[in-house]
């Protein structure tokens, strides 16, 4: 986007240096980027959709007509200033990205960063259309604060430090719950407290760190970030040899115990639940900073010391091997702690002479010193895919040069919480660029996500980012200046250089794809390795990989930082009202570049509509389902899977990558420590785990609270009483044929309606499956007449696999995975309203038809009227009411697939799941965020 002015038009910048002259390269002269836009308005009123209540109103807003609905929720709820329904509330993105816009042209020029005034409006005019284009976003606290009265905070990650003395403890909840109120999380390493095992001058004994967690920990659950939607979001760090690390390790699984014990006796301890807030630890990520020395005694299965703060003597040794895996086995149980590589993160350290990398931010993907902060921005890779199915690399490396530029120019106006943290990001302007939508871009190129071609491409997207954000830092330093720490760190920083430049020519591409991206990045390392020896550096840090979690939905991003898709089905608002689950756009345009024809692909998105895998799909090549890989489902990516790629891309990246390795509910303690292992080995900076339903706290339930039952009431026993079917009886017959094999079903109902019977005819009389298919059938008419409900059934036996299995005569039901899973679903479709049906992804041909055109398939049944009242009047019996099925998120779309719950907060605003985003999550309704944003 920029380039250094050379000749007597250039500029003169600070220190008479010449400023940069910018190029247009998304816009016109003469033509403003917003009107070269179609504008449209629109009305947001977003609800909680448990109790209806209206969480935010505001009508009458305007955006770019490609922004989706959910985009437009969110950065109207979220990211507008002023009062709701006052004149200075703001109404349109273009104010939005004005106000934010505004400030860091008129900083930049007036800094000297640009040649003329000329260079600063092009400047202006290229970032504008960068943004409402989606083709990337500032992290939130930029659209919080930039251009409003209050301070101009930009940064959404600190790093904090805490001294062995009771005044620096103090000063720690007091910078912690600052910063949490300002909408960001903070993270600090607490092993230079003295442990609970060494004594104090007075004579007594240490607290110890663990201790003071408690009243940190009571403080974030208290802190409300920003005022905002979100619980404040933190890292605690302890270092390996600390004297109290197992105690550290224990802290949360012991609170995962005392949650289990408080449950079976009756106390509320759902999560978000009222008994909940008397467990501790719950509010912090908590990570083991561990070292070669230890990692070396754990392969030699040796001892290893822990040192005492003050003198650094050995107090208690202990085997390595067996604390080692005390962190696998509290990661089983309850996700903590994860791990930090000390080493690692060290030697990738661009100021060593200032001192060492101790901590992180909460998300561990902002590694630097102390008392410091990083401003995030992150890139919508899937905007540089063209149509022709190749990667735009020089429009890429343009906007990364503008991003760099802005946020560098940010940090001269930035105000921070602390002082120490200003002068500290001052002095070292530390930056955070990265990207998001890298799963999506990968399954739309025909890479899977766990192979050599994904990763490949992966190493080179990454390995050109931020070597053109070094070269650009390079410029930069040549027009104002390198940061003030780099004199003392030139060498350690340049060291840094050479370590990423030589990563990169060990990247090995595997088409042409990555080769153009890994040509492009050579070229820009040697010109950063070259502008760095004469100008030096603006910038001590450049790049990471944020979760992306609100800045994702702004962009409308399938996917989040480096995360693959979630799955194969979505969840999609319509602007209209209402909503539909879909699958991702991404699918297709996959398929097509495999070389799929239209009408294979047409049926291949149906089978994934109906069954949210790709497994079976018809038509589909067995070495293409890697393609379609996802991080849940059917055909979930392995652990060593996502270490992979994590490990493909580190070498590229100026700090770490915020990432959770999933990990299913059947894996063990030893799988736990074969990825710790590995994480080191491949040369990861830091790693954190999530086993299925390792939490015990699970999300509210649509029903509510349990009424306390009366003191006077006497105890009575409740049992179901059956409800038989009258001696005639309206009834189906259905013949079917699922891979040749035929059999008959017939269904029965109540005269008032609903199933209570059905027989099944397969193979011959008197055989073996003849028998058990008439001894089902006994079963499953006697727990329809005991009030089981049919979704239920429906639920545990479609999807179910076995022989014969294959195509069916059946149009509404083309494959079925089994006669079982045939059975359930015609079931369903004769017996079950829409509403229940579509929460279990079962439709007929032609509301899967009406889905494959973008319409709401419900609108087939808006005259389909059901009396309940008057079925459950008649019945002998009231049922108790089924659970509802509706999907409210991508989550939950995900859930009713899968026919089990998923390990995922509820949003405190809209109610809804959220979904995964690095190792936070993100609610797809409103845009909160359990962590960084």
């Amino acid at each position: 986007m920029t380039e250094t002015v050379s000749g007597s038009a250039a500029r003169r910048g600070k220190g008479g240096r010449k400023g940069l002259k910018v190029e247009r390269i998304f816009t016109t002269p003469g033509v403003h980027p917003y009107d070269e836009l179609r504008w449209e308005r629109r009305d947001v009123v977003m609800t909680n959709w448990r109790d209806g209540s209206v969480n935010f109103e505001q009508r009458g807003v305007e955006f770019p007509d490609f922004w989706s609905l959910n985009a437009v929720n969110i950065v109207t709820s979220k990211y507008f200033r002023g009062a709701v329904g006052t004149p200075r509330r703001e109404w349109s993105l273009k104010q939005l990205v004005d106000r934010v816009v505004q400030k860091y042209t008129e900083t930049g020029l007036r800094q000297g960063y640009f040649a003329s005034p000329e260079d600063a409006e092009i400047f202006d005019h290229e970032l504008k259309y960068a943004l409402v284009h989606q083709l990337f976003s500032f992290n939130s606290p930029v659209w919080f604060n930039v251009g409003t009265k209050s301070p101009q905070q930009v940064s959404a990650c600190f790093i904090l430090s805490v001294d062995d003395t009771m005044e620096s403890i103090l000063e720690w909840y007091k910078e912690e719950g600052v910063i949490f109120k300002g909408g960001s999380g903070a993270g600090l390493n607490l092993s230079r407290i003295r442990s609970s095992k060494e004594l104090l001058s007075s004579g007594g004994t240490a607290s110890g760190p663990v201790s003071f967690m408690r009243g940190a920990d009571a403080s974030a659950g208290t802190i409300k970030s920003g005022g905002a939607t979100r619980r404040a979001a933190k890292m605690v760090v302890l270092d390996v040899d600390h004297p109290d690390v197992a105690e550290f390790i224990q802290t949360k699984a012991r609170e995962e115990d005392k949650i289990r014990a408080l449950r079976d006796a009756g106390f509320d301890m759902d999560l978000g639940g009222k008994d909940i807030g008397s467990v501790q630890y719950q509010n912090a990520n908590n990570s083991v900073r561990v070292s070669d020395e230890f990692m070396h005694a754990v392969e030699a299965d040796g001892s290893f010391g822990l040192r005492a703060r003050m003198t650094g003597e050995v107090v208690e040794t202990v085997k390595a091997k067996e604390l080692f895996r005390l962190m696998a086995k509290a990661a089983w149980e309850c996700a903590d702690p994860g791990i930090q590589y000390d080493d690692t993160i060290n030697a990738w350290h661009t100021n060593p002479e200032t001192g060492r990398i101790t901590a992180s931010n909460p998300c561990s993907e902002y590694m630097s010193l102390d008392n410091s902060s990083c401003n995030l921005a992150s890139i919508n890779l899937l905007k540089f895919l063209t149509d022709a199915g190749t990667f735009d690399v020089a429009k890429f490396v343009k906007l990364t040069e503008l991003i760099i530029t802005a946020m560098d120019v940010s940090i001269t106006f930035a105000d921070f919480p602390t002082e120490k943290i200003a002068e500290t990001t001052r002095d070292y302007r530390q930056l955070g660029i990265g990207y998001a939508n890298l799963g999506a871009l990968l399954m739309a190129t025909g890479h899977a996500y766990d192979s050599e071609g994904g990763r490949s491409l992966a190493a080179a997207v990454t390995s050109l980012m931020t070597g053109v954000a070094y070269r650009r830092s390079a410029e930069i330093a040549a027009v104002v200046g390198p940061y003030a720490g780099y004199a003392r760190n030139a060498e350690g920083h340049k060291r840094v250089m050479r370590k990423h430049a030589a990563a990169n020519d060990d990247v090995r591409t595997l088409d042409e794809m990555d080769k153009a991206l890994h040509v492009a990045a050579t070229k820009q390392w040697q010109e950063c390795l070259k502008l760095g020896e004469k100008h030096g550096y603006r910038n001590a840090q450049a790049s990471l990989l944020a979760p992306t979690g609100t800045i994702g939905l702004m962009m409308d991003c399938d996917t989040t930082g480096i995360e693959p898709d979630l799955a194969l089905m979505k969840f999609k608002k319509l602007v209209g009202g209402g909503s539909m689950q879909i699958v991702n756009q991404t699918v297709p345009r996959a398929l097509r570049k495999l070389g799929y024809q239209q009408e294979q692909i047409e049926a291949i998105v149906e089978f994934i509509s109906e069954h949210g895998h790709v497994v079976d799909a018809p038509g589909l090549r067995h070495e293409h389902y890697e393609v379609f890989d996802c991080a849940m489902g059917e055909r979930a990516i392995s652990p060593m899977g996502h270490v992979r790629m994590m490990a493909a891309t580190q070498p590229f990246l100026s700090g770490a990558i915020s990432k959770t390795v999933n990990m299913p509910e059947q894996a063990t303690i030893e799988d736990i420590e074969k990825v710790y292992y590995e994480g080191w080995k491949l040369g990861l900076k830091a790693l954190a785990i999530y086993r299925d339903n390792c939490k015990v706290g699970q999300p509210l339930s649509a029903a509510g609270k349990k009424e306390e039952p009366k003191a006077e009431a006497a105890p009575t026993e409740v049992r179901p009483v059956r409800r038989r079917l009258p001696k005639q009886r309206p009834a189906t017959v259905t013949r079917f044929s699922v891979a040749g094999a035929e059999g008959y079903m017939t269904a029965s109902s109540y005269p008032d309606d609903g199933l209570g019977e059905v027989f099944l005819k397969l193979g011959k009389q008197g055989s073996t499956l003849a028998g058990v298919m008439d001894a089902f059938s006994m079963a499953i008419s006697i727990s329809l007449q005991y009030g089981v409900p049919l979704e239920t059934w429906v639920e545990k036996f479609t999807n179910m696999r076995f022989e014969p299995a294959g195509m069916t005569d059946d149009p509404d039901i083309r494959m079925a995975t089994s006669v079982m899973d045939y059975i359930f679903r015609r079931l369903a479709l004769d017996h079950l309203p829409y509403d229940e049906r579509a929460a279990l992804g079962i439709f007929t041909a032609d509301e899967r038809a009406m889905q494959a055109n973008g319409e709401d398939p419900a609108a087939l049944h808006a005259e389909e009227e059901v009396d309940h009242e008057t079925l459950a009047q008649s019945a002998e019996i009231t049922r108790p009411a089924a659970p509802s099925h509706e999907a409210h998120s991508s989550m939950e779309v995900i859930e009713s697939r899968q026919g089990r719950t998923a390990d995922a907060p509820l949003c405190l605003t809209c109610g809804t799941k959220m979904r995964p985003a690095g190792s936070c999550y993100v609610c797809e309704g409103c845009g909160s965020t359990s962590g960084c944003s």
